[in-house]
């Protein structure tokens, strides 16, 4: 039972957290300051996380960042695992993790993450860091305002390069540095795209942009922490960011860009959602932006066609893929692999196309093949016979086996 004593703490808590916040958004205060007052009048670590665990801002001592390790409720990245810590709170040894729901004007915008290693939080706190995420609900309404703004402009001048329009040096250091990025440097182009939804999962067009405000705010939030300068953002239906280059190799970035893919993956906690990546080569100039920009949108097309959704390709690794892809008729393409394969380019040919990649991966060792097909040896030579009916003599004529090896991926890559 709550004694008088803790109760009239309790009322001088909450009063002088009610000042202090009161201060901090009539002084324009940030998220930073918000968690700091938070910990300092309640004595707790505070966390501002986005919807699924990203700290946006903390006042956390390690101890209170030891607490939710030991509690497992941080994955590798340092997300918190939102998605285990109850309304009611979370008990980890002698102390709790509570975590309160941040919204406003019907849409989630964060969560509020409260810490205490050596006690509880008693309810008298729990409706004083109400009160805080109601303030934090403000800060975050208007920062989402004015980035919404911000990454217009910066879309705006990034597709204009993209497009080879800017090219008044003076006009791209003037920008570049406004928007605080590093554009001196050479660069990798990474596209991101969110998935298509399965059909079942129809997502309204509200949904779809809630995903992508999320999208586009994790790949901001994992560039900011991978370097200063980096620009990354939000083309409406896709996520753009020029990571720099690094240490030259095959591929060259490979490393700084599989640590931001990973972090923004994170272990799909929150309800984040699938998304496939293309890598362009190295842009070493601005001059190169353009072509490495459709590098780049080709590495998502033909990534999520042959490797599958949630894959990340890198353009220089496509091999025949990135012939295919340098050539921009897509119906000569198509008319190609239609003129070597005859019906097999037709979907009742899938099962004997099948059998024919086998045969070239095998370069047509028939007994191999059989055994890759789990096909009695005879069943082979048939389907053998019958391809070189349609085809020609596949077995014998190099060049024509060339031929259908290309026309299958280009088949692969355009459906």
């Amino acid at each position: 039972m709550t004694t008088q004593r803790e109760a009239r703490d309790a009322l001088a808590r909450a009063d002088a957290l009610h000042t202090a916040l009161t201060d901090v958004v009539l002084e324009g205060g940030d998220l930073p300051r918000i968690a700091g007052e938070v910990a300092g009048v309640l004595g707790c670590g505070v966390l501002v996380t986005s919807t699924d665990g990203r700290e946006r801002a903390g006042h956390a001592s390690p101890e209170d960042r030891a607490a939710l390790e030991t509690g497992e409720l941080l994955d590798p990245s340092g997300r918190v695992r939102v998605e285990r810590i109850v309304e009611e709170g979370h008990r980890i040894g002698d102390g709790e993790v509570r975590l309160l729901r941040v919204a406003a004007g019907g849409s989630d915008l964060a969560r509020l993450v409260c810490v205490r290693g050596d006690s509880g939080i008693p309810s008298e706190d729990v409706h004083a860091l109400e009160r805080a995420a109601l303030v934090v609900a403000l800060l975050i309404t208007r920062q989402e305002a004015i980035t919404a703004v911000e990454n217009k402009y910066q879309g705006d001048f990034l597709r204009e390069l993209f497009a080879g329009r800017a090219r008044d040096e003076h006009y791209v250091e003037e920008h570049a540095a406004a928007f605080g990025w590093a554009l001196d440097r050479p660069v990798v182009v990474v596209v991101a795209e969110i998935d298509p939804a399965p059909a079942d999962e129809a997502p309204s067009r509200g949904q779809w942009r809630l995903w992508q405000e999320r999208f586009s705010a994790a790949w901001r939030q994992v560039c900011d922490g991978v370097g200063t300068g980096i620009p990354a953002v939000d083309f409406s239906s896709e996520v753009v960011a020029l990571l720099p280059a690094g240490v030259p190799g095959p591929p060259a970035g490979a490393d700084v860009v599989r640590r931001a893919v990973a972090d923004v993956r994170g272990d799909r906690g929150g309800g984040r959602r699938s998304f496939t990546v293309g890598v362009s080569r190295v842009a070493s100039t601005l001059a190169d932006l353009p072509d490495c920009y459709g590098q780049a949108r080709r590495a998502v097309e033909v990534g999520r066609r042959v490797h599958g959704p949630g894959s990340t390709t890198f353009f220089d690794q496509l091999g025949l893929h990135r012939l295919i892809a340098l050539v921009p008729d897509t119906g000569e393409l198509r008319a190609f692999a239609h003129d070597v394969l005859g019906p097999l380019a037709e979907p009742e040919g899938a099962e004997l196309r099948e059998t024919l990649q086998v045969l070239l991966d095998t370069n047509f060792n028939l007994a191999e093949a059989a055994r890759l097909q789990f096909f009695h040896y005879n069943t082979m030579r048939y389907r053998v016979g019958k391809l070189e009916r349609l085809l020609g003599p596949l077995s014998s004529d190099p060049h024509l086996r060339l031929d259908v090896a290309v026309a299958l991926r280009v088949l692969e890559i355009s459906g």
